[in-house]
This record gives C-alpha cells, sequence and structure tokens, in this order.
C-alpha cells in the first residue's frame, strides 16, 4: 500500500487526466497563445473561465457555439475544466 500512496503523492497534476469535456475545448482553442479569434485557455485564470462560461450559460454572452457548449456542463464540471487549464491543461510540453 505504501509504494501506491507514494506513486500517487509524486504525479504532478498535469499527469493527471483531464476532466470531462475539457479534451474537447482544444478542438477550437489552441494550445499555446495565438492572434486568433479563439483564445487558448491554458493559464488563464480560472476564475475567469468560470466567469465566462457562465456568461455564456445565462446567454449574457452570445455564441453560437459556445452558448450551446456551456449548457452542457454543470458548475461543478466547469470549475474542474477551469482548473485544468488555469493549472496549464494542455500546453504544449516546455523543452
Amino acid at each position: 500500500m505504501l509504494p501506491a500512496l507514494w506513486m500517487l503523492m509524486s504525479m504532478a497534476p498535469a499527469d493527471a487526466a483531464p476532466p470531462r469535456g475539457a479534451t474537447s475545448c482544444s478542438g477550437c482553442h489552441p494550445r499555446a497563445a495565438t492572434n486568433g479569434p479563439v483564445p487558448s485557455l491554458n493559464g488563464q485564470p480560472a476564475e475567469q473561465i468560470v466567469a465566462q462560461m457562465a456568461a455564456f450559460r445565462s446567454g449574457e454572452r452570445r455564441s453560437t457555439v459556445m452558448t450551446r457548449i456551456a449548457k452542457g456542463f454543470t458548475d461543478e464540471e466547469t470549475r474542474a475544466i477551469a482548473d485544468y487549464f488555469a493549472a496549464g491543461g494542455n500546453a504544449p510540453a516546455q523543452p
């Protein structure tokens, strides 16, 4: 049991599996910052991601795609996704 506990404790957050729904975000949101219209979510503050998802969900912020997507997640799922991207999410590996 002790080796298994050590192994779990030694895993970095980046080693953890992404939360449900997070991998679909990278279909539109790039892994690294760009000048394009869709921002990278990696490294964005979790509170900012949660607030934007809430705005899409409520209709305060309009988007054909994101309004539908935001309505598909619970507050808990949104928080898990936001925390994942705030911690670096699917950012490219550093050399």
